[in-house]
């Protein structure tokens, strides 16, 4: 009875593990190499083993991927305002993007937006600029205060990136929850309201020469109108495009391509549904939207998205990496020039929340959760030495 005891246990082990499949390219597999964040939402790598985080729910860190310590950084702005102790549901405050200079080597400059606060009167998206000196933020610059200040605390975007061109792009979101709250005029469809809108700025806040007209009366900046709430842009390496993620409200989640003076039509162009059933957006002339390049049919709340330049994976080559907060999804394209041609979504017997993914200098790609116990984790390849369960 033991004897065949012991042969069926040792069948079951030898059942248990398969070899790798010999696919030609190595398949993906996540790593935690940092955990204890305070719901991550941006990082950006100083080197391969130091990286800048804002924390939504907490500070901007200096954080060591091999020693793994965390350190935070002193003299932020004390107007930022985060989602502790949430009193409204899907409350968005907190801190958003953090970016490097293209020079940072040199000039030690760095660029953060948050939800800025004014007492007594309300929130709204602030973007700045500061030196990092050690451990501390000097010289702050204000570059855009996305004006006016509300009491709502949705949707306020945050999504920035340098340009091939070396210019700062920044979205800020149109900031209501209901469409029924929504004036007589769109607010992302008014020229002369930040909200609903993506701007353009030289490194240091000025303004280009070569921007869209939008008009005399338009807010100074304006390089493109009719959007929700983009959270996430992105450079295209090899085309120099900038791509943008888009939330929508019942369904309508899109991917679009930036363009000059662009109107992408929120609310009165949307490829979901509105919330407020008994609103009926004004018509625009349809000949003057720009379509998304690619939208879901359920819901996904994209966010940070990446273009993978990496060798690790020589078959993800350019793809573009897209994760999502709602049903913890991550998404890989494969484009061809601007045009999507297929679609995979990772790792889904293993969901979870993200705000970002990044691809250090090296080309190693990670991801952040989006948890009060938020992780950096590596998506790295899985060696045909190793095995997977059956």
């Amino acid at each position: 009875m033991r004897c065949t005891f012991l042969i069926l246990c040792l069948s079951c082990l030898g059942c248990v593990q398969k070899e790798i499949p010999d696919t030609g390219f190595p398949l993906p597999q996540k790593e935690i190499v940092f955990s204890g964040l305070n719901k991550p939402w941006s990082i950006a790598f100083l080197s391969e083993q130091e990286a800048l985080v804002s924390e939504k729910n907490g500070s901007l860190v200096l954080v060591n991927l091999g020693a793994k310590t965390k350190k935070v950084i002193k003299g932020f702005p004390t107007d930022l305002t985060d989602s502790i102790g949430v009193v409204h549901f899907g409350d968005n405050s907190g801190m958003y993007e953090v970016i490097t200079h293209p020079d940072f080597d040199k000039n030690q400059l760095i660029y953060v937006s948050y939800a800025s606060k004014k007492p007594g009167v309300g929130r709204t998206t602030k973007f700045i600029r500061a030196k990092l000196e050690g451990d501390s933020l000097t010289a702050i610059q204000t570059i855009l205060l996305a004006e006016p200040y509300t009491k709502d605390d949705y949707h306020y975007g945050g999504g920035m990136v340098f340009g091939a061109d070396e210019k700062l792009y920044l979205t800020v979101g149109e900031r209501l929850f209901w469409e029924r709250d929504e004036p007589t005029v769109p607010i992302a469809q008014d020229v002369q309201d930040t909200r609903g809108k993506i701007f353009r700025f030289n490194d240091d806040g000025s303004i280009p020469h070569d921007n869209p007209d939008f008009g005399e009366n338009a807010v100074p900046g304006l390089y493109a109108i009719g959007l929700r709430n983009s959270q996430g842009i992105a450079l295209q390496p090899d085309t120099n495009v900038l791509w943008f993620t888009e939330h929508g409200t019942i369904q309508g989640d899109e991917i679009n391509k930036l363009e000059a003076g662009a109107n992408y039509g929120w609310p009165s162009s949307t490829t979901g549904k509105l919330r407020s059933k008994d609103y009926t957006p004004p018509k625009l002339d349809e000949k003057t939207l720009t379509d998304p390049i690619w939208f879901w049919l359920h819901t996904v709340a994209p966010t940070g998205l990446c273009f993978y330049t990496g060798d690790e994976f020589p078959q993800w080559k350019n793809n573009l990496f897209v994760p999502g907060l709602s049903r913890g999804s991550l998404w890989r394209f494969r484009i061809e020039g601007t045009t999507i041609k297929s679609a995979e979504e990772l790792f889904i017997d293993d969901r979870v929340r993200s705000r970002k993914v990044r691809q250090s200098p090296d080309g190693k790609l990670y991801m952040l959760t989006d948890e009060e116990d938020g992780k950096i984790i590596r998506i790295k390849p899985m060696h045909k030495s190793s095995s997977i369960p059956e």
